[in-house]
């Protein structure tokens, strides 16, 4: 049997099995494990499955984001955490991106006290914590207003974004893989790469639940970054990939 025909084989079996072990594979293609692992990357690098430990599952679709209500009530510990990692990385007097999200508006919670610095959003619900609670200078992007997120999205913000040389920006997102992140939403995309366009230094700030799920839209790819900033429960495989390609991963 041919690679085509194994991978091929292979998302048949993963259409009806939530997740397939190696071993399994192995005993119904009667090849070797390293001749499975093989199909099993370049199915991966193509965004339709994911390797979890010991086996492999398919790639989640993403088809509309949650809510930030939502976004809110999810993964809150990891996303605390996640925050505390990321604020280490600000420098002193920095100018920083802090995209649309829950997770940053955690890392918003740890700069708040800081009064040094110079504080670019796309995000309401941050660039209301900081006039609340902080002394940073605050600029939010404006442009088109996505209710649900709470947020601005679309060119008007890319425009803005276009006009601003940022030291750092954190970046969310709903999905991602190594092959990049991906959105459900259109007018998401050009903001995204607006933002890794206008800054020094790019971090995913995400926990590990948005790993492996794909969406509509490709945004941007993961060579993008230079950082990953993500929970404990990470898959380490897929941390010694990101390594692998030069991105560094902050994990608790």
């Amino acid at each position: 049997m041919i690679p085509a025909e194994r991978q091929k084989t292979i998302l048949s079996l993963l259409s009806s099995q939530k997740v397939i072990s190696i071993n399994e594979l192995v005993e119904h293609l009667d090849v070797s494990h390293m001749t499975i692992r093989r199909d099993i990357v370049k199915l991966e690098q193509q965004g339709k499955v994911l390797s979890v430990s010991g086996g492999v599952q398919l790639t989640q679709l993403l088809h509309q984001e949650p809510s930030h209500d939502a976004k809110a009530a999810q993964q809150a510990q990891e996303k605390a955490a996640i925050g505390v990692l990321a604020s280490q990385l600000v420098t002193e007097s920095a100018t920083i991106y802090l995209d649309a999200g829950t997770t940053t508006l955690e890392l918003a919670h740890q700069l708040a006290e800081r009064s040094d610095l110079t504080v670019i959003t796309n995000d309401f619900v941050i660039a209301a914590y900081f006039m609340q609670h902080s002394q940073c200078e605050v600029y939010h992007t404006g442009g088109r207003v996505d209710r649900e997120n709470q947020s601005c999205v679309g060119s008007k913000v890319a425009d803005f974004l276009n006009t601003m040389n940022i030291d750092i920006a954190f970046v969310s997102t709903s999905s991602w893989n190594l092959h990049g992140l991906s959105t459900p939403s259109e007018p998401k995309v050009i903001v995204k790469r607006a933002i890794a366009q206008a800054s020094q230094s790019v971090v995913l700030v995400s926990d590990s639940s948005k790993y492996g799920k794909i969406a509509t839209f490709h945004a941007l790819d993961i060579e993008k970054f230079d950082l990953v900033v993500t929970d404990s429960h990470f898959p380490l495989s897929v941390k010694q990939e990101l390594e692998e390609k030069d991105i560094r991963v902050l994990m608790p």
